[in-house]
């Protein structure tokens, strides 16, 4: 990594540090995840399985990143604190769930719990994961009812929404598991396939506080537009950094699409050569460096993206995190290599 992106990545961290402590929402991020633990692990006791407690980096910005931008959104939204809290243990419920389903497609294994189940039984962490998540979302929801906050037909309601929310990505994911034949238009997998894909994925945090609290359409519908942007702009960089790995795997991306249909011939042509090759090198994380049109069309694409999220999100008084913002979740996934070159 070179120094300057050091520096972007720093900036962007740094502004995230400021934006939490400011506003408070480090201690709201760090109580909503506390209580996601605490009532895993009384799930969990008295079963073969123990949880481990989580270290400090738990909580960390790095490790936190999009659940501190979904909890700004409920900020923005004028949603009182103690909500805020229970929301951030909701989504950490469907942070579960999805990063669980996310492994067991994908064949690899991102911890959302820490448990002393041998390492090597990845897939069976991620099942286990999928299932206590969705344990602690009941109780959350059950504690709410409990409190009075919540009626019956509001858990009944909130229970299916969390779900619904969830399962627009999750037929898309189907769609491709046994690969797609062909390459849609760069545009038709934007609004097609990363629309259910990403998109309305993003959108998933406010499937509950639309149901149950008092937000105005306006900003409503303005915050989730903001968070649908931020999406498709991060799922767009995913597809720069996954270029190889999704022509394998025969998966559909915006960068081979742009590459399959444009009228470059050049790059189509060494597309094709690359697809031909009987032995790949094995480190072809890199592949997109070799179609520097494509490349450039997907940065900006992705900016553009990126650019109106954060400014649909961030409110006048924080508007100057929107930048660091950008920067750091570029380099959070990993594609800074291939925007470096190219204009902010």
């Amino acid at each position: 990594m070179t120094d300057e992106q050091h520096k972007h990545r720093a900036s962007g961290y740094e502004a995230m540090r400021v934006l939490a402590a400011t506003t408070s929402l480090d201690q709201e991020l760090a109580e909503g995840l506390g209580r996601y633990w605490s009532i895993a692990g009384g799930i969990l006791e008295g079963s073969s399985v123990r949880l481990i407690p989580p270290g400090p980096e738990s909580v960390s910005i790095e490790s936190n990143l999009f659940s501190l931008l979904f909890l700004y959104s409920y900020l923005q939204a004028g949603i009182p604190g103690s909500r805020r809290v229970f929301y951030a243990a909701v989504n950490q419920c469907l942070r579960g769930m999805v990063t669980g389903c996310d492994n067991l497609l994908d064949d690899e294994y991102k911890k959302t719990l820490d448990t002393d189940l041998p390492p090597s039984g990845t897939r069976f962490r991620s099942v286990l994961d999928i299932m206590v998540s969705d344990r602690v979302l009941f109780e959350l929801l059950a504690d709410a009812r409990e409190r009075g906050e919540l009626s019956a037909t509001q858990l009944k309601a909130a229970s299916s929404a969390s779900l619904h929310g969830l399962l627009d990505s999750g037929v898309e994911e189907a769609g491709e598991e046994a690969g797609v034949s062909g390459r849609l238009a760069a545009d038709d997998v934007l609004q097609v396939i990363h629309h259910h894909k990403t998109g309305l994925l993003f959108q998933c945090p406010w499937s509950l506080p639309a149901l149950l609290e008092d937000v105005d359409a306006d900003t409503q519908t303005r915050t989730t537009h903001a968070l649908y942007h931020l999406g498709i702009g991060c799922q767009v960089l995913d597809d720069m950094v996954d270029l190889a790995a999704d022509l394998r795997n025969s998966r559909h991306n915006y960068v081979a699409s742009l590459i399959y249909h444009d009228a470059d011939r050049a790059e189509h042509a060494s597309l094709q050569d690359w697809l031909r090759q009987q032995s790949r090198s094995p480190d072809d994380s890199n592949l997109l460096q070799q179609f520097p049109r494509a490349c450039g069309r997907a940065a900006a694409t992705a900016r553009s993206y990126l650019d109106t999220g954060t400014r649909e999100l961030f409110t006048d008084q924080h508007r100057d995190f929107a930048l660091p913002v950008q920067a750091m979740l570029i380099e959070r996934i990993g594609a800074t290599r291939f925007l470096s070159g190219t204009a902010t």
